[in-house]
């Protein structure tokens, strides 16, 4: 057990997963328990524990005396994301839409901070920044709906999202400044009678997500 609490085989776990999350092993980079096991100092006992964690996950596939190959994302698990995601995030913007002035004013002023954050990731050219502020902006709102169902089923697909959002971004510089005008649009669109408008903003936000990520064109900027 390590000193912090964290055994071998959870810190192994975390690392590699973290690692495959942020795309510094990026879908199809074929990893050994040697390699990793070197990295973290430990030995390969705890790291085949954790690859078969990271297996039952779909984030890695085994490969007997080969190794582990990172899954990519696969177009059906994009587009059944976004299918998802759609459902959901347009369910609680239709509600917030409808809200009282003083609870729609404070959600708005939330994803303005976001839209904030998100700037000065952009600034500095972070990429995991941005994209982890791309995931609090659309918490944000399903957490609006104040349903705990829709929040937990929402939350189940987070490994899922930080991959998507940052192979959407890999598909140029211009992309964060789309999805920054595509969250802008959105939040201009909150309001009384708003609800087919929000939800149409975020229909086009998630077609250019499914565009940039499978690659079959950048769309173009607003």
């Amino acid at each position: 057990m390590a000193g912090n609490g964290v055994s071998a085989k959870e810190r192994a776990y975390r690392d590699t997963k973290a690692r495959i999350l942020d795309g510094s092993l990026p879908g199809g980079e074929l990893i050994t328990e040697g390699q990793v096991a070197d990295a973290l100092a430990m030995s390969r006992t705890p790291v085949r524990e954790a690859f078969l964690r990271l297996e039952a996950e779909g984030l890695l596939r085994l490969f007997p005396k080969r190794g582990a190959l990172v899954v990519a994302v696969s177009p059906a698990e994009v587009e059944a994301v976004l299918e998802a995601r759609e459902l959901v995030e347009g369910h609680a913007l239709g509600k917030l839409c409808e809200a009282p002035a003083d609870e729609r004013a404070a959600v708005a002023r939330a994803l303005h901070d976001v839209l904030d954050v998100q700037r000065a990731a952009m600034a500095a050219d972070d990429e995991p920044a941005f994209a982890e502020a791309d995931r609090r902006f659309h918490i944000t709102v399903v957490e609006s709906a104040r349903n705990p169902i829709l929040l937990e089923l929402y939350a189940s697909l987070r490994d899922r999202q930080l991959r998507i959002n940052l192979g959407s971004m890999d598909r140029g510089p211009r992309r964060p400044r789309e999805i920054l005008a595509q969250h802008e649009a959105i939040v201009d669109a909150l309001g009384p009678g708003g609800a087919d408008e929000a939800r149409d903003r975020l229909r086009e936000h998630l077609d250019a997500t499914r565009l940039a990520v499978g690659g079959l064109r950048t769309p173009a900027a607003p």
